[in-house]
């Protein structure tokens, strides 16, 4: 069988397994897909070890996804963008680096969520790897304008300015968030440790979708922010089982049907 895993650390976590599993099954893939624990340290040994072996592929996950680019010897333009990569695939001619973080997310919430990013306003909070992963493809969507806020404005606006020319972004600090959004997500870190990023109330509107980029058994306290003033929630998980499929298509040259797994089990 083709050897694929997910690589981070910690990684007992992962779902992605899971995921996968699934998708070979329905596609007929003669594939094994497992976790991957890299000492901090060691990622791109650990990675070299695993081609060694005979893998094929990899998922990388917290924290090496800054590792990953710099392991990648090929960039897919929106990895190259993102400044991180989350797919590796592996071959005679070397490692291909792709980010479908953003992709992953853009078919959650237009697809199955049916909320359309096209001419609409969206606010992004948080300026990390995680928002730096998906502003290529919220952008291609065409929405009128994107603004990233963060808890301090320099990183937003470098951002802002890195991105400009894909779209109408600015930048601010959270406490200068002004009107309300079409679309509100979190990519943050604050829903891990149960916090709410310090956001005015104001910018959900009664038609606004509030996506949190994290997910769990609960909803997280983001979402429930969100609810509290009108806005209907939504958290990853979708863009997990949506980003995967596209890891999966980048390694297999076939696209899983993912309605089965949006559905929790």
């Amino acid at each position: 069988m083709d050897q694929y895993v997910v690589i981070g650390n910690p990684i007992a976590h992962s779902k992605s397994p899971m995921i996968h599993q699934e998708f070979a099954r329905a596609c007929a893939q003669s594939m094994n897909y497992q976790r991957l624990l890299a000492p901090l340290d060691g990622f791109a040994e650990t990675v070299r070890q695993f081609i060694a072996s005979g893998g094929r592929g990899a998922n990388v996950t917290v924290p090496f996804k800054l590792d990953a680019f710099a392991l990648a010897t090929e960039l897919s333009p929106r990895a190259q963008a993102a400044g991180a990569v989350n797919t590796l695939r592996f071959s005679s001619d070397g490692v291909y680096g792709d980010n479908t973080d953003g992709t992953g997310l853009v078919t959650d919430i237009v697809s199955n969520a049916g909320v359309p990013l096209q001419k609409k306003r969206i606010l992004l909070l948080g300026a990390g790897g995680a928002a730096r992963g998906v502003l290529l493809p919220l952008l291609e969507c065409g929405p009128d304008e994107l603004i990233i806020a963060n808890r301090s404005a320099e990183k937003a606006q470098q951002l802002a300015l890195q991105f400009a020319p894909y779209g109408n972004t600015a930048a601010c600090e959270f406490d200068g968030i002004e009107g309300q959004f079409d679309v509100v997500i979190n990519a943050t870190s604050a829903s891990l440790s149960a916090q709410v990023p310090a956001i005015p109330a104001h910018v959900f509107s009664g038609q606004c979708l509030a996506y949190d980029m994290m997910y769990g058994e609960q909803p997280t306290s983001f979402m429930a922010f969100a609810r509290e003033h009108g806005a209907a929630t939504r958290d990853g998980w979708g863009m997990l089982v949506e980003q995967a499929a596209e890891a999966f298509f980048c390694w297999r040259g076939v696209r899983p049907d993912t309605a089965s797994l949006l559905v929790r089990k």
